[in-house]
């Protein structure tokens, strides 16, 4: 993750981001035009105003009167004009630009390893992809073009002012060291104040998600009291930080209009002295004319000002949330997929040679274990929670980087695949199914759409979940909502058989849960699993004795190794074995029943 910089603004960041326009560039040249015209078509209408009060008003000419009304009205309609284009098109490319930063964010996510995601707050990386990136948005539409515009407008106001009367335009911009020191610490005390708003938006996001995902946990052990003092905690926090923002606003810019109102009074002091008596001033005379533009000028070029430090507001606030979404485009938390060798065929024979991992450096969880599959075969992985099994899964699909030793399939490292062949190929069926809000059909399919609803009502016929699917309300058309709520657990994980079994992989890998089921269930479970291991290569954490009973092979685990291999009659003559001892304590009962 990037650190912040502690600048009031971040040049190299801002560069950087800039780079995303690259590809709309005539759209961009097109805003800055549009931003240069608004500047200059601005000045125009107290000029003409200034001539129409000294060379048509007060010597009533009628006709020089309209004409400038004429012009006022056209240079009106020309402001008009590029106002909309200006607030389109920059809207336009920052909607353009954050939607392919999203695209970039989502797309680099996706491709993270398992362990950045065990690390990571789901409602903070939500903050990053739809919050910040939404907030980085306002940068194009509010703040960048409209600061150059308004930068430009301040200039050729201050040029045409020094043309009219140097003395006015000193009086008018003597009070600018002032505000202009003002804008600057008001800059550096937003920056900090941002940053804190964005970190509590994260926190109120992350506790928000994980309570509502929770929420039956909560409820179960009746801690909605404390989790809503929690909150409470927790929204304070979240409402200072937004407070302090508006403390610094409530200081400047009550500095900047009085600022502004100073230099007005000034201007109609002086200018109006002078032409009460009809002085001529050094740079010419300071007429009626001059005087109102003048009111006007001053005014447009304090407001750019005031505005500034606003829509500065703007632009640091997208700064910070762009170097935290830029922090995690940075990070480096992806499998490399260096593979170059397709897996499009595979007989499916399986090894693990002496192969190491921890989740943690420190910590090894897998050591040194070693064991094959081959093509056709069933082995059970067995053993007492925390011994490994679970992992096994991971590392063999590369969610999790090995630490050493190899993993074969066919004989081929799993590195040298390429990571999308791999894992097409393999099949898992998880303890903690998840299903996406979505229908039955769409979570079997994953929106493949080489498989049709005709191919999974036939895949589901085969493996004796098709009667439970139409008995739900719209059949494989029935949303689940989200997490499967609408579902049992023994009816998500019979949809979880069915996903994997439609996907037609060479390699499955099960892990069968089925504590929490009804015995219904667990039967219909019981035919999935016989209907689609056959024939494939397949690894089981197995949790039912039938499955055990029926592998090639058992591999009984204990505290990250293995410590016995055989068949289910093998293990058993093993005297004070891991596997008899399991047995007799888990599975004696099964059998028994």
């Amino acid at each position: 993750m990037s650190e912040t910089t502690g600048k009031a603004f971040d040049f190299k960041l801002f560069k950087r981001l800039l780079g995303y326009t690259k590809p709309y560039k005539w759209t961009f040249s097109f805003v800055a035009f549009a931003a240069i015209a608004l500047s200059v078509l601005g000045v125009l209408s107290p000029i003409l105003l200034e001539k129409a009060i000294d060379e048509s008003i007060l010597p009533k000419d009628w006709n020089g009167l309209v004409y400038y009304v004429i012009l006022m009205i056209v240079v009106l309609l020309g402001e008009v004009l590029f106002q909309f284009s200006f607030i389109y098109y920059a809207n336009w490319l920052g909607q353009t630009v954050i939607r392919d930063i999203r695209v970039k964010l989502f797309k680099l996510m996706m491709s993270f390893r398992m362990k950045y995601f065990d690390k990571s707050a789901v409602g903070r990386l939500t903050t990053r992809a739809v919050n910040d990136i939404e907030t980085i948005a306002s940068i194009f539409s509010e703040g960048l073009f409209t600061i150059a515009s308004d930068v430009l407008k301040m200039v050729v106001i201050l040029g045409v002012m020094f043309y009219k009367s140097w003395e006015l335009t000193l009086i008018s911009i003597s009070i600018m060291p002032i505000l202009i020191y003002a804008t600057r610490v008001f800059q550096r005390a937003m920056k900090g104040a941002f940053e804190e708003v964005r970190n509590q938006v994260a926190n109120l996001n992350t506790f928000v998600q994980e309570r509502i995902t929770g929420m039956k946990i909560v409820q179960i052990f009746a801690r909605e009291e404390t989790e809503y003092k929690r909150f409470v905690e927790i929204n304070e926090e979240h409402k200072k930080a937004w407070i302090k923002t508006v403390w610094y606003n409530s200081i400047f810019f009550p500095i900047a209009e009085i600022s502004g109102s100073i230099a007005l009074g000034l201007i109609v002091w002086y200018g109006g002295l002078n032409a009460i008596a009809d002085e001529v001033a050094l740079s010419g005379d300071i007429t009626l004319g001059v005087i109102t533009a003048f009111i006007q000028l001053s005014q447009m070029l304090f407001r750019p000002l005031r505005m500034i430090a606003d829509k500065f507001n703007t632009l640091q606030m997208g700064m910070v949330a762009a170097n935290r979404v830029f922090g995690i485009l940075d990070t480096k938390s992806h499998i490399a997929d260096e593979g170059d060798i397709e897996l499009k065929e595979t007989r499916g024979d399986i090894e693990f040679k002496e192969v190491h991992f921890g989740y943690n450096e420190d910590e090894e969880v897998i050591k040194g274990i070693s064991f094959s599959v081959q093509s056709g075969q069933t082995i059970a992985l067995v053993g007492a929670t925390g011994a490994g099994k679970s992992t096994i899964i991971n590392l063999l699909s590369r969610f999790y980087e090995i630490n050493g030793g190899e993993i074969c399939i066919d004989g081929i490292s799993i590195k040298d695949y390429t990571l999308p062949s791999l894992r097409s190929h393999i099949a898992v069926v998880l303890q903690d199914v998840f299903l996406f809000a979505d229908t039955i059909l769409n979570n079997i399919t994953l929106g493949d759409e080489t498989i049709t609803e005709e191919t999974v009502i036939a895949a589901a016929k085969e493996i004796g979940v098709h009667e439970f699917i139409s008995s739900l309300p719209d059949g494989y058309h029935y949303n689940v909502k989200e997490r499967g709520t609408m579902l049992s657990s023994g009816q998500r994980q019979l949809i979880a058989f069915l996903r994997a079994y439609v996907s037609n992989p060479s390699i499955l890998v099960l892990d069968e849960a089925t504590s929490s089921v009804d015995s219904y269930s667990e039967e219909m479970i019981q035919t999935a699993t016989d209907k689609i291991t056959k024939g494939r290569t397949s690894i089981v954490i197995a949790h039912r004795l039938a499955t055990i009973k029926k592998a090639s092979q058992i591999i009984v685990m204990d505290s990250g190794k293995i410590v016995e291999k055989g068949t289910h009659k093998e293990l058993l003559k093993k005297e004070n074995g891991f596997y008899k001892n399991l047995y007799e304590v888990q599975f004696m009962k099964e059998e028994a029943i």
